[in-house]
């Protein structure tokens, strides 16, 4: 704990008000929250490359997030670093009978099952006066396509999910066709919401085939820039730039990257 204690005084001395740093002085809980995320992201990026120094540092940089909302909530009297500390340790042991307890599943569906029913039981008493959502709880702030998915999830545990995949894929037939309607119809507002349902109906799908959206998206990303990036080099090889190039040309060499 010498080091976490070190990066507390660091980072209480880099919010004192007459010596501390200006930047971060003038930072609030709102102000913080895209470099979280950001961090994250980093961590997620290092991991996927199998760059573990550098997985190493980005770590520290999202610990030095959790610090740093541990600090700005001690000045307003809200909580400490020590209470973040308190509360992961109950939940993780709540959440965990089989291994604190005396709690046995006899496979992943049954403990998976009974974690869910953990947090339904943390939320429903965070509601005093009222039933909490079922919804509730799925964070704002997740990327729009994983938020979709966790929604989609908690629907499905009470009942409102297909019990077959096709139809799902007819309800992204029908979307689509709704939007073909909305394109010919040049109604930019309903183009608009009817894209987001055929990406809705896409992560619906994912979730039927037990693929994670997000994840499969990102591989998808990093498989697009791999195929581009061959036909950049192709078009070095050939002094030739995009502009110089019909559809079918690079439609080629795509396919050329395809296989290659």
């Amino acid at each position: 704990m010498k080091n976490m204690n070190k990066l507390l005084e660091i980072m209480a001395a880099l919010r004192a008000p007459e010596t501390g740093c200006p930047w971060d002085i003038k930072q609030s809980f709102e102000t913080i929250v895209p470099y979280t995320l950001e961090e994250a992201y980093e961590v997620a990026d290092s991991i996927e490359r199998g760059q573990m120094e550098e997985l190493k540092d980005e770590l520290g940089d999202l610990m030095f997030q959790v610090v740093f909302y541990a600090q700005m909530a001690k000045e307003q009297g809200l909580f400490e670093f020590d209470d973040i500390l308190q509360a992961i340790n109950d939940k993780l042991i709540r959440r965990h009978p089989h291994v604190f307890a005396n709690a046995e599943y006899t496979d992943d569906k049954s403990l998976n099952d009974a974690w869910e029913k953990s947090k339904a039981a943390e939320r429903d008493g965070k509601i005093e006066t009222e039933k909490a959502s079922i919804l509730a709880g799925v964070a704002n702030a997740l990327p729009a396509l994983k938020r979709s998915q966790k929604l989609q999830d908690r629907a499905a545990r009470a009942g409102f999910d297909w019990p077959k995949v096709e139809p799902v894929l007819d309800k992204m037939e029908e979307e689509i066709q709704e939007l073909r309607e909305a394109i010919k119809n040049q109604d930019q507002q309903n183009v608009f919401e009817e894209t987001g349902d055929i990406i809705f109906a896409c992560v619906n799908l994912a979730r039927h085939l037990d693929v994670d959206a997000e994840e499969s998206l990102r591989s998808c990303n990093k498989k697009f820039e791999t195929r581009f990036g061959y036909i950049e080099q192709a078009l070095i090889d050939q002094n030739k730039e995009f502009s110089q190039c019909s559809l079918d040309e690079l439609e080629l060499l795509w396919q050329e990257a395809k296989q290659n």
